[in-house]
């Protein structure tokens, strides 16, 4: 038994939040599960990930790995048998597969591997410079200042104004 939310509301009194309500609505569809190929996620470090796939019998270039922008696609496709072998009996599973993975913001693949059945996907976050929090200087009078972006807690200083004469 599935219930479903109207999300609707939500989008109505936020900003910006539309990434997150989008996905809070695609659980909410019927989709079939892949459970082919069979992986494991790991998380291997603070910003770094890994996707483990078990993929015996299909080599590198049956494989074809396709980031797009937050969506990781992988897909399988086996050559055709050479032709005269007769397969008595097929024990390895060689059908095809597809299995999509959605990565958060400014989660980068950096490397693949194929070794001993195992297709290994190495993921890291990398935040870009302008997107982390940087320190912001205030002044005071009409003395204004650049802003300073360079994420090292800085001193504020703070000018005594001179009292005025009254004339």
């Amino acid at each position: 038994m599935r219930t479903t939310f109207d999300l609707s509301p939500l989008y109505r009194s936020t900003v910006g939040f539309d990434r997150l309500l989008d996905m809070l609505d695609q659980v909410n569809r019927v989709e079939p599960m892949t459970n082919w190929p069979p992986y494991n996620i790991e998380k291997t470090g603070d910003d770094q990930y890994r996707i483990t796939m078990a993929v015996a019998g299909f080599s590198p270039d049956e494989i074809e790995l396709v980031q797009q922008e937050t969506t990781l696609f992988v897909n399988g496709q086996k050559h055709p048998e050479p032709e005269g072998v007769q397969v008595l009996h097929r024990g390895i599973a060689t059908r095809a597969f597809k299995q999509t993975f959605n990565l958060a913001d400014h989660v980068k693949v950096t490397g693949a591997s194929l070794e001993n059945g195992l297709l290994t996907i190495e993921l890291k976050r990398e935040v870009p410079e302008a997107l982390k929090p940087h320190r912001i200087e205030i002044v005071s009078g009409t003395g204004a200042k650049a802003l300073s972006q360079d994420n090292q807690p800085q001193q504020i200083e703070h000018e005594p104004q001179q009292p005025s004469k009254a004339a």
